[in-house]
């Protein structure tokens, strides 16, 4: 009985040591499991990178997974071996590796992390949108160079997407745009590139088209025949200048719904006070007529959309319509291709999006008063000096912007030599009519080259570091 005690005993002690053993290899096969996990998906993700990718990597196959018994290392070793891309795609991360990382601690698995985070950038460039332009159109003729060089200038001072000028000139103007545009700092002609066209109408008389209206001005209405290969734009007359980024307006496309393909702002806010309101003879948009000046255009839907008229029962592509609705209307319209495009939107006002008055800010916004309430709140976003205003005293204020803006040197500090110029001028401009609400000229000019040095100091500040 002595002998049967202790060999029970001896059993019980050596099935405890079992037991613990067992414990013991388990715990230690836990930190191992999880080590190789992490390093696993490591290797993967940086496999993925280097293949971009590809769809082609091997797969465990469901069958192989099931027959693969758990909790011992050989068999974590030969599923790692099945189931790393890695290895076959070049990483060469091997299982034997991968055991042996665990012994150099955790310092060698952040080593792989940060390797394998490095793979996944390098693709991830190639996929890389590519960069988004903006297309803005003009049109000039006689003596508007000075002016629409002055409107791109503004143009590209706070603009953040690069822009492609699409410049519509007559032949003796050509070359002197090329000329001039060649010669801006390299730091700024990397932010746009241009082309110049010819002034070109393809139906009609091209005579009777350049003498509508301003010379040229007419060419506007033909643009989505001639830039078939441009999605959208924004068109401006040449004395426009921009007190914000491009961008801003831009981005208004995204607020257009599915029927709307233009974009304008009413011609006044004030009907007892308005041109068509009062004097049109003629169909024209909503109570008080859109101006042209600034105006974003959808091409591709404009191109697509067959609009209806008062000629013809069945609606008439773009192309189509403007040689027989200048025909029909021809003695009846004052302001040229603007009235043709009021016509065309009296009949088709879903088309039309209308975007507030200080994005086409005009002399009739303060000369009869302050009647844009935007500008009042937000300030000035697109200055439009129509009626000659930058280039004589009728409206001095017009004029304190436009001409620093033109005799600005692209490199100097914009606070000191065009945002104080145009603040200490205004002071002879309050006793005038536009001069008198000075806010509404220089709020947001001045927001915006805060926002433009302040980004250049942070830039500047990045660097350095």
């Amino acid at each position: 009985m002595r002998i049967h005690g202790k060999v029970a005993a001896i059993a019980v002690c050596f099935g405890v040591f079992l037991l613990l053993y067992f414990w013991g290899g388990n715990a230690e096969d836990g930190p191992l499991l999880k080590e190789v996990a992490e390093d696993e998906k490591a290797a993967a993700a940086a496999a993925a990178a280097e293949d971009g990718n590809s769809a082609t990597q091997p797969q465990p196959q469901p069958q192989q997974q099931q027959q693969q018994p758990q909790g011992q290392r050989r068999d974590v070793a030969a599923k790692l071996a099945r189931k790393e891309p890695a290895a076959a795609a070049g990483v060469g991360v091997r299982t034997e590796e991968l055991l042996k990382r665990r012994k150099e601690g955790r310092a060698t698995n952040r080593g792989v992390g940060v390797r394998a985070k490095s793979n996944v950038g390098r693709p991830a460039t190639r996929r890389q949108r590519a960069e988004e332009v903006m297309h803005l159109a003009v049109v000039a003729c006689g003596d508007r160079l000075d002016e629409t060089l002055t409107m791109v200038k503004s143009a590209l001072l706070f603009s953040l997407k690069k822009i492609a000028f699409h410049i519509f000139a007559e032949d003796p103007l050509a070359p002197q745009f090329k000329e001039r545009l060649t010669q801006w700092p390299r730091a700024v002609s990397a932010k746009f590139q241009f082309t110049i066209y010819p002034i070109t109408f393809s139906v009609g008389n091209a005579d009777e088209w350049k003498k509508l209206f301003k010379p040229c001005a007419a060419q506007r209405l033909f643009l989505p025949v001639i830039l078939k290969d441009v999605d959208s734009l924004l068109y401006v007359d040449t004395d426009v200048l921009f007190l914000r980024p491009m961008d801003d307006v831009w981005s208004l496309f995204k607020s257009f719904n599915g029927t709307q393909l233009a974009a304008m702002a009413p011609e006044h806010e004030v009907p007892k006070i308005g041109w068509y309101s009062r004097f049109a003879r003629h169909p024209f948009y909503g109570v008080t007529g859109v101006n042209s000046g600034v105006m974003l255009m959808n091409l591709t839907r404009i191109r697509s959309t067959l609009f209806k008229n008062s000629m013809i029962p069945t609606g008439l592509s773009w192309k189509d319509l403007l040689h027989p609705l200048y025909q029909k209307y021809k003695n009846h319209i004052t302001w040229g291709d603007q009235d043709l495009l009021n016509i065309i939107f009296h009949y088709n006002p879903e088309c039309l999006f209308i975007f507030p008055c200080q994005w086409n800010y005009r002399p009739d916004h303060c000369m009869y008063g302050s009647n844009c309430k935007g500008a009042e709140d937000e300030g000035v976003s697109i200055l439009h000096g129509n009626r000659g205003v930058y280039h004589d005293n009728k409206q001095p204020a017009f004029k304190v912007v436009y001409d620093a803006i033109r005799d600005f040197p692209f490199e100097d500090n914009m606070f000191q030599s065009l945002f104080y110029p145009i603040q200490t001028k205004f002071l002879d401009t309050v006793n005038t009519l536009c001069g008198r609400i000075p806010q509404v000229f220089l709020k947001q000019i001045e927001k915006t080259m805060r926002k433009v040095f302040e980004a250049k100091v942070v830039r500047h500040v990045g660097h350095v570091k």
